[in-house]
């Protein structure tokens, strides 16, 4: 059998000193991520990170950079993720969209509390792709290249 891991992308987004994370339900109860998911089949990068920042939270995301790219295992399960954070803007609210089965709420944090929740965190990589931010890590978008 060939191993593959499963490339998600995440939107990271920040305002008035606040960092957009979604709140939802998880096997092991409430926790927090970005928006954040799974590459689709046949989907560039660019156009899952809108798609799933606009379920998870009801706003248009138009990413403008790549934040960096992450290989992470997960310590309890058999997975490995390929995650890629873009950083960007956004565009638009539809405040009477339904959110993704599963997404409690789409919740504003401040970097201090967002620190201070890593316990519910769904992964290392909600802080640290924050920190990468913050720190200032930006690549051009034309690095990724969807072909066809």
């Amino acid at each position: 059998m060939i191993w593959k891991p499963n490339v998600t992308v995440a939107a990271v987004v920040q305002r008035d000193g606040k960092f957009l994370l979604v709140e939802e339900e998880t096997d092991t109860g409430l926790a927090f991520n970005q928006p954040a998911g799974h590459l689709e089949e046949g989907e560039s990068l660019i156009d899952a990170v809108v798609r799933e920042a606009l379920e998870e939270t009801a706003y248009h995301f138009k990413p403008t950079y790549l934040i960096g790219v992450y290989n992470w295992k997960h310590p309890s399960k058999d997975v490995t993720y390929l995650r890629f954070a873009f950083g960007g803007e956004l565009r638009g609210f539809e405040a009477e969209r339904k959110l993704d089965e599963g997404i409690v709420a789409a919740r504003w944090l401040s970097l201090d509390e967002v620190k201070a929740t890593q316990g519910r965190h769904r992964s290392p990589l909600i802080l640290r792709c924050i920190e990468d931010m913050v720190a200032g890590k930006a690549y051009p978008l034309d690095l990724l290249v969807h072909y066809g």
